[in-house]
């Protein structure tokens, strides 16, 4: 089984870094193959809004005009069983890196012209993810009072992942190098076995 966490935090080794980490070392207790990728390290360009991608039907995404990383990353996520999505909270939302990812699954979705709403294309949920968050402020504050969760909740369905749990991190910014808490690694740890059925 293989696990590809997506990663949309500036600071490496930072709690969002760490949290993925203490998830991957649980799938990976399991068997797992697990893989790490950091969108600050990928080259994806802005998405033009073209629609390019939207316009063939079928299961299969649709191909972008852009030459990035972009088709590599979602070759990956194809090649694999269950999936993380994590960011830090940034005004309220996922990271800038996270959003410009999430604006490229556009090719996810059958949108031909003159529909007035796309449609998802990997309407089976055939693999598992676990969402990993943290935010300054209280976890359930953040939670309750943003639309983070969901969105990223959305983002799992496009890529045709159930959500199976979500460890969401509260009072992460009040230290300059925070490190996770025992409590929190162990939350993430099982949420890693449980991914891969454990």
């Amino acid at each position: 089984m293989k696990v590809t966490a997506i990663v949309g935090t500036y600071r490496k080794g930072g709690m969002i870094d760490q949290a993925v980490d203490a998830v991957l070392s649980g799938a990976a207790e399991n068997g797992a193959e697990t893989r790490k990728i950091y969108l600050i390290d990928q080259h994806i360009e802005f998405c033009t809004n073209c629609r390019t991608c939207t316009q063939t039907e079928g299961p299969k995404r649709g191909p972008c005009p852009l030459k990035d990383d972009m088709g590599a990353i979602l070759d990956e996520l194809d090649a694999s069983d269950a999936l993380v999505l994590a960011s830090p909270m940034n005004f309220w939302t996922v990271t800038a890196v996270m959003k410009r990812f999430i604006e490229r699954l556009v090719c996810l979705a059958y949108w031909p012209w003159g529909a007035y709403s796309p449609k998802n294309r990997n309407v089976e949920l055939k693999k598992r993810a676990v969402l990993v968050a943290s935010s300054a402020a209280p976890a359930l504050l953040a939670r309750l009072m943003t639309r983070m969760v969901g969105l990223m909740k959305n983002v799992s369905t496009i890529l045709g992942a159930k959500n199976i749990g979500t460890l969401f991190i509260g009072i992460a910014g009040h230290k300059a190098h925070p490190a996770l808490s025992a409590r929190n690694k162990e939350k993430a740890r099982k949420l890693g076995r449980k991914l891969v059925g454990g």
